[in-house]
């Protein structure tokens, strides 16, 4: 049995669940970077040395400005979820990529042995909103299916936004 009404906590509740992690990455984010990193380099001496320095490179106002590209991306994702009653394949990919980003940060914290930025709130909101934002979606007879390829095109994806949202956010940073 479907149940077409959809809660617009489905819809706008991605940008609200959004919102609630960032926060913590914000709060954590630069600072824990500057800490760790030389023990990650000792680590993983194989990742390229142009990855730590863009990652040394990034400050509070360059992380803060990427946050706030990102804001327009999942507020506009949240909006077109409420406009299509959770049918946008945007939105729908968004929630998807949500979640998927949350896992993305618990297998961080388990390569690093840390509390990594963004893992605290991954397990107790991120993860938990997806999942039941999908279920809700799903009662209401609008949810689209998941390949393992969709799966693998949505970190691909969330991936990209990542790193323009950081190139934008340095931008701006550099500007204001």
């Amino acid at each position: 049995m479907t149940d077409t009404r959809l809660d617009p906590l489905v819809t706008y509740g991605l940008f609200l669940a959004w919102a609630v992690h960032d926060a913590e990455e914000l709060a954590r984010g630069p600072r824990w970077l500057r800490e760790n990193l030389p023990g990650l380099r000792e680590r993983f001496p194989g990742v390229p040395e142009r990855v730590w320095k863009a990652m040394e490179s990034v400050d509070e106002r360059e992380f803060a400005a990427a946050v706030g590209v990102m804001a327009v991306v999942v507020a506009s994702a949240a909006v077109a979820g409420a406009r299509s009653g959770g049918r946008s394949g945007f939105y729908q990919g968004a929630v998807t990529g949500f979640g998927l980003h949350g896992l993305v940060h618990l297998a961080q914290a388990a390569v690093a042995r840390d509390v990594t930025p963004g893992a605290a709130t991954s397990p107790l909101v991120v993860i938990p909103f997806s999942l039941w934002a999908r279920g809700r979606l799903r009662r209401a007879g609008v949810l689209r299916p998941v390949s393992a390829g969709g799966v693998a095109a949505g970190l691909a994806v969330a991936a990209g936004a990542t790193v323009v949202a950081h190139g934008l956010g340095r931008r701006l940073a550099a500007r204001f």
